[in-house]
């Protein structure tokens, strides 16, 4: 398949991984798998603000690994289980490289590569 797409990518995610799904050529071809993120979760701390702070820090760290998979991109499908989705989209938004992405979210349960793969093709068709 040949033309020219917009740069699309889709995420799938939870508080602990995420999948990263593009294009072959960045701004062509079949949807591929890019990568795999995981957030590596905190140890113990000896008080409450010490563990919001970590997990705040971490939280960071997880969300720019998955967006350096996402050069330029100009449209993303972020689907996954609970609410990390929608604060992944808030920490795009405020991060300028990213602010004029279209984001959509969904909430999907885990899937296969191959089926993450054809479920984010089907929201670029």
């Amino acid at each position: 398949m040949s033309g020219k797409y917009k740069k699309q990518f889709g995420v799938w995610m939870d508080s602990q991984q995420a999948i990263i799904v593009g294009r072959e050529q960045v701004d062509a071809g079949e949807f591929v798998i890019l990568g795999h993120a995981k957030n590596a979760g905190q140890g113990s701390n000896s008080n409450e603000n010490a563990a919001n702070n970590a997990e705040r820090t971490l939280q960071q760290k997880y969300f720019k690994e998955i967006a350096d998979y996402m050069q330029n991109v100009e449209e993303l499908h972020v689907t996954g289980t609970g609410t990390e989705q929608e604060q992944f989209i808030h920490f795009l938004a405020n991060t300028p490289q990213f602010k004029n992405a279209v984001a959509k979210e969904s909430t999907s349960n885990k899937m296969s590569d191959e089926k993450l793969i054809e479920y984010i093709a089907e929201k670029f068709k």
